[in-house]
């Protein structure tokens, strides 16, 4: 029995648990910068993030691997986003390198266990 057949539930898959604490940490990031931004790099990164652990959780929910792959290929791209946007509001000063970099290696971690989930999914379906 592969480790993919216990999985009962979004909730069980470590990608989604940190893929939540990102968003929890980029929010927090996010009410320090500033005002004028509100309704654009800040909400963007935002949507971005959220769009992470949704889509591994709307993925998992579905009835097929294709649809369940489909959904985490989504999720990367959403995961792609947010690292660019955290290095443009290191660019533009809003956030300090090292909580960049804090964040990113965040992001890098929910980057590599969605490889593996990824691939796990490819090789046992």
């Amino acid at each position: 029995m592969d480790s993919l057949s216990k999985i009962r539930s979004y909730r069980d898959l470590i990608a989604w648990q940190k893929a939540m604490d990102l968003v929890e940490h980029v929010y927090l990031a996010t009410r320090k910068w500033p005002k004028t931004e509100l309704y654009g790099l800040t909400n963007q990164v935002q949507r971005a993030v959220v769009s992470v652990p949704s889509n591994i959780a709307e993925g998992q929910a579905r009835t097929s691997t294709k649809e369940f792959l489909h959904h985490l290929s989504i999720a990367r791209g959403s995961l792609s986003e947010v690292e660019t946007q955290l290095l443009i509001a290191q660019r533009l000063r809003y956030i300090t390198k090292a909580d960049a970099e804090g964040l990113l290696s965040e992001a890098g971690e929910v980057s590599r266990l969605l490889s593996g989930l990824l691939r796990a999914l490819t090789t046992n379906h």
